[in-house]
């Protein structure tokens, strides 16, 4: 407990010391679009909320508190789908798998854990949809729905697992990922603010650069390298390839799911406007750094 008391003090000074350096820089720089990094401040703070009602109290609480997350990231993706009368039944279905797919997780049945989603949900997910005798925008309507269920919900629930697959590295381990997938979205953010030129995707997100993915490769590498003897059980081999392996899914999280937003809102300015504040945006990398960094450990490492 005194060990891990620390941890949360010296995160809380870190906290504290970054807001106020970028609320400074977002003063004096008020020309600078600083829209991202106030997202992910703003997620910082309530991920430390989360992750100190988990190691202070219990796990369950993060797991709670993660399929609360899921669930509203799951109704905004929603909410930006053409929808049609017929798709609300398979939209109720996909509701329902949420704490079912939490539930694996509390009683640790890794089994049907890693294929509830993938298997059976994405087998029966389409039968409501032909149950409602709606066949225009079927599989334009399944498909979207089996995206956002993978994303949102399989992909998420995966920063429950850890603490229940592995009670002593979980929490500390969780910590390591969050730490390094958020540094890693700034960084790529402030590169691609200020010297980024060559955009990856232009039409579908703006800051995400080739000079922000190499230096946030590098940065975020060199974090791993800094804080995994204090966080995980790894060697310094595996402890760096986490940085690069965190970076990597996390570039490749955020390019797809603004490619997803930026389809799925074709045409409507107006709501790509307001989705900068989303939990599609707070959330995107997680949803692919999580599950990556969690098979990974799996197959190499017993604790898990």
């Amino acid at each position: 407990m005194e060990s891990t008391l620390w941890t949360l003090a010296i995160i809380l000074v870190a906290l504290v010391s970054a807001t106020i350096v970028f609320l400074t820089i977002k003063t004096n720089q008020q020309h600078k679009d600083f829209s991202g990094i106030t997202l992910r401040v703003k997620t910082w703070w309530g991920m430390f909320f989360v992750f100190c009602l988990a190691t202070l109290f219990n796990p369950i609480v993060s797991l709670f508190s993660l399929m609360i997350l899921s669930f509203f990231a799951l109704k905004e993706y929603f909410s930006m789908m053409k929808t049609r009368k017929a798709d609300r039944r398979i939209f109720l279905w996909s509701y329902l798998a949420i704490p079912l797919q939490f539930y694996w997780i509390l009683i640790n049945w890794y089994g049907m854990f890693i294929v509830f989603i993938p298997v059976y949900v994405f087998l029966l997910l389409p039968l409501p949809r032909i149950l409602g005798k709606g066949t225009l925008g079927f599989l334009r309507s399944v498909s979207s729905t089996q995206w956002g269920l993978m994303l949102m919900v399989f992909g998420l629930s995966h920063l429950a697992y850890f603490q229940i697959a592995s009670p002593v590295h979980g929490a500390n381990l969780v910590l390591f990922l969050v730490l390094l997938t958020q540094v890693n979205d700034v960084f790529h953010y402030l590169v691609s603010l200020y010297i980024g030129k060559r955009k990856v995707v232009p039409s579908s997100n703006p800051f995400l650069t080739i000079e922000g993915f190499i230096l946030s490769l590098l940065a975020t590498t060199a974090l791993a390298y800094v804080f995994f003897p204090y966080l995980t059980p790894f060697g310094t081999l595996f402890g760096v390839l986490s940085g690069v392996l965190i970076s990597v899914a996390g570039f490749l999280g955020s390019l797809t799911i603004s490619v997803l937003k930026r389809d799925l809102l074709l045409g409507d300015n107006t709501r790509v406007l307001d989705l900068k504040e989303s939990y599609l945006s707070r959330v995107d990398s997680l949803a692919y750094t999580s599950p990556v960094f969690f098979h990974v450990i799996r197959y190499f490492f017993d604790f898990m």
